[in-house]
């Protein structure tokens, strides 16, 4: 269930975990008092629907902790991942009524969201959250960019490697630190949700994550906890290099 509450227990902007990458890192002490003035927090758990594609959308929003996915559903019933949302991603486009995808919450998430009129004209008369907009708006046409190559010519084992380093450099820049040597992370994916989000089905996911662990490259605990030994290996298992590859 969805709770929209001023007493959710939340962080203050001055100490959100999310508030060097979020669409207010730019910010100044006056211009986080205005965004404060229309924000408001909203929790989901994991497997609800935030929004349906089509829907118009009277707010937008930052996730603050969890993950949340992004998909289209065809006319056959047929459904495809499109994008994941992680911590410090933006949820909604200024100046767009309709929301173009279904956002459904992988892991229970707690959003920051604003309502969107005054989100508007606030983003207006304040270059330094238009900026930021502007500079994620780019970064996740790069991410959308490496997808294609991903989907397109990636073999099953390397599209798996490439999914887990994203998540491990997602996590890594959320706490400000590099992406390199040992890693440790949660997977927010049912290996259900990798297969649909990867073009693969379910017993390749499991046999490539097999693989990976018998290879060394990976150490699992459980289903979802993962050591990686060397990212820089892992890269390389998933045809990326530590100096390009996949942006985070």
């Amino acid at each position: 269930m969805s709770i929209q509450d001023p007493s959710l227990t939340a962080p203050q902007c001055g100490d959100c975990p999310i508030r060097h990458r979020a669409v207010c890192a730019r910010c100044e002490t006056d211009e986080l008092a205005s965004l404060d003035a229309i924000k408001y927090y909203r929790s989901f758990e994991a497997g609800q629907t935030l929004i349906w594609s089509g829907d118009r959308m009277d707010f937008v929003a930052s996730v603050v902790t969890g993950v949340a996915t992004l998909s289209q559903v065809m006319e056959d019933g047929r459904t495809q991942t499109v994008g994941l949302l992680f911590p410090s991603d933006f949820v909604g486009r200024p100046g767009r009524d309709a929301a173009p995808y279904n956002v459904v919450a992988e892991t229970d998430l707690l959003m920051c969201c604003f309502r969107k009129k005054p989100f508007e004209q606030l983003m207006a008369r304040t270059p330094h959250i238009a900026q930021r907009l502007l500079e994620m708006t780019l970064d996740e046409l790069d991410v959308a960019r490496e997808w294609m190559l991903l989907l397109g010519r990636k073999t099953a084992r390397e599209k798996i490697a490439s999914l887990i380093a994203i998540v491990a450099r997602r996590d890594a820049a959320l706490h400000m630190k590099s992406a390199q040597g040992k890693m440790v992370v949660d997977l927010p994916l049912t290996r259900e949700a990798m297969a649909d989000y990867l073009g693969l089905t379910l017993e390749t996911v499991s046999r490539q994550i097999s693989a990976l662990k018998r290879d060394s490259l990976i150490q699992l605990e459980g289903k979802r906890h993962v050591t990686i030994p060397d990212y820089d290996r892992l890269l390389e298992e998933a045809g990326d290099d530590s100096d390009g590859g996949l942006p985070g």
